[in-house]
């Protein structure tokens, strides 16, 4: 295991910036992700883990060693890639056993060391298959095998569940989770899936256009998003952003979009200006009227087991709401909707940031 410190690293491909000043440590046994658009420079931050881009500026340490000037194979990392990149004419022992006999492993060690990888990662029944014979879920255990066998100090990931299917997805995150108890290795994983980022790690940092605009847990990233950027990209389905305007500040009142509410707030909007953020599981759905709800008009729904999405108008502006399944709404008509006030977030409507 090692601690990766990245000191002011940058990376330009032409005149192209892709990493701009990344200053960040990841701890020793941490399960750390990078997650952000389509070339945000998450696999580009893999790459310079590994040694297989250089920075153009600054330093990257394991633990108190420079490792800038290393070569991959003197870095001790392990990668594992979406493709799986498995040897199709090899059985899944020999598969297994490669970066062993590449080290001169004795076989006596060679195969004892399969047997337990073998046995973790659930693969007993399948040592002697080819690739070719096996589902993809089982092809990305052999791949996550073969990475571990090295016991190397870092275990890189990038977009390792890309290829399978929803429920090999769920599957293999869970997998993941056991293997990170049981070996306590540090894992950077790249991802664009925010879903998956949530369930697996333990810190996240979300890049775009090459910075980081927030690093922090889950529920941090979820909660208390720093900015516009990260309230929008974390959460499933996105928050809903609704202008608004500050009538007082002290206590804060913001008139959104015709309903007036006092949210909670760390702080007070530097301008009168504001977003309005409301997660569509806060935003409730229903043919029943309460104390402060609204009229809204149904457009969409969209049934997501226990519950429904439910897309609505609300005085001109398009939003995402909840409803319960047995709820009987119908695209066209007009219904209530009611959100707590202080579950929404307030940003700075020039700048992003949240208040």
């Amino acid at each position: 295991m090692a601690e990766i410190r990245f000191e002011k690293i940058e990376k330009s491909f032409g005149n192209v910036t892709v990493i701009r000043e990344l200053d960040l440590a990841i701890g020793e046994g941490e399960f750390f992700t990078f997650v952000g658009p389509s070339g945000c420079g998450k696999s580009t931050i893999l790459n310079m883990i590994a040694g297989l881009e250089r920075a153009d500026r600054g330093r990257i340490f394991f633990d108190d060693t420079m490792v800038n000037d290393l070569s991959p194979g003197d870095r001790d990392v392990a990668m594992v890639f979406q493709s799986y990149a498995l040897y199709p004419h090899m059985t899944v022992r020999e598969n297994l056993a490669f970066p062993l006999r590449i080290r001169k492993t004795c076989k006596e060690t060679m195969n004892r060391e399969v047997d337990q990888i073998a046995a973790l990662l659930g693969l007993e029944e399948l040592l002697s298959r080819k690739p070719g014979q096996l589902s993809g879920g089982q092809r990305q255990r052999v791949a996550l095998g073969r990475a571990i066998i090295r016991r190397p100090k870092v275990f890189l990931m990038d977009e390792p569940l890309s290829n399978l299917d929803a429920r090999l997805r769920v599957e293999m995150r869970a997998e993941l989770k056991k293997l990170r108890r049981e070996l306590g290795i540090t894992i950077v994983y790249v991802t664009h899936d925010q879903e998956e980022a949530l369930s697996l790690s333990d810190r996240i940092a979300v890049l775009e256009s090459g910075r980081i605009r927030q690093c922090g847990t889950a529920l941090d990233l979820y909660l208390r998003p720093a900015d516009i950027f990260v309230a929008g990209f974390i959460g499933t389905p996105p928050m809903n952003v609704v202008r608004g305007t500050v009538r007082e500040k002290s206590p804060l009142v913001i008139d959104c979009n015709g309903r007036i509410i006092s949210p909670l707030t760390e702080n007070s909007p530097p301008k009168s200006d504001v977003l309005v953020g409301i997660r569509p599981d806060d935003l409730a759905v229903s043919h029943e009227q309460e104390k402060g709800s609204f009229r809204v008009t149904v457009s969409e729904i969209e049934p997501a087991g226990p519950f429904n999405w439910v897309d609505v108008i609300w005085n001109g502006v398009p939003v995402r709401g909840a409803a319960r399944r047995d709820e009987g709404l119908v695209p066209g008509e007009k219904v209530y909707a009611v959100f707590a006030p202080e579950n929404v977030l307030v940003f700075d409507a020039e700048s992003g940031n949240r208040t």
